[in-house]
């Protein structure tokens, strides 16, 4: 079956930098995608990138741009999809999670109602 293992987060102080990890493995093809997702205390949960696995194309909430990169990095039995995180705030702390659903179309999905399968969240926080 289709498992999420999430690594990464933790403790860091303004201005600095995190990188998450999601190993993605159960999937018998590549037409499915990773998004990465958090949710702070009392707000929605809300999207922060994407990656398509059977293209590699991304996308990035505008929160994200140009302090965030989504990556793959690809074994015969498991995808690894990071983020890798950069100047990040007060304002970034949340729960991140990764998820991944099937996705036969250009592109990733950016709602999380497309995405079927979701890893157990790891915690961010941005304090000094």
């Amino acid at each position: 079956q289709v498992q999420l293992v999430e690594s990464g987060g933790g403790l860091v102080q303004p201005g600095g930098s995190l990188r998450l990890s999601c190993a993605a493995s159960g999937f018998t093809s590549d037409n499915y995608a990773i998004g990465w997702f958090r949710q702070a205390p009392g707000k929605e949960r809300e999207g922060v990138s994407c990656i398509s696995i059977k293209d590699g194309s991304t996308a990035y909430a505008d929160s994200a741009k140009g302090r965030i990169t989504i990556s793959i990095s690809r074994d015969n039995a498991k995808n690894t999809v990071s983020v890798e995180m950069n100047s990040l705030n007060p304002e970034d702390t949340a729960v991140y999670y990764c998820a991944a659903g099937f996705w036969y179309l250009r592109g990733c999905p950016k709602g999380k109602n497309d995405y079927a399968f979701w890893g157990q969240g790891t915690q961010v926080t941005v304090s000094s």
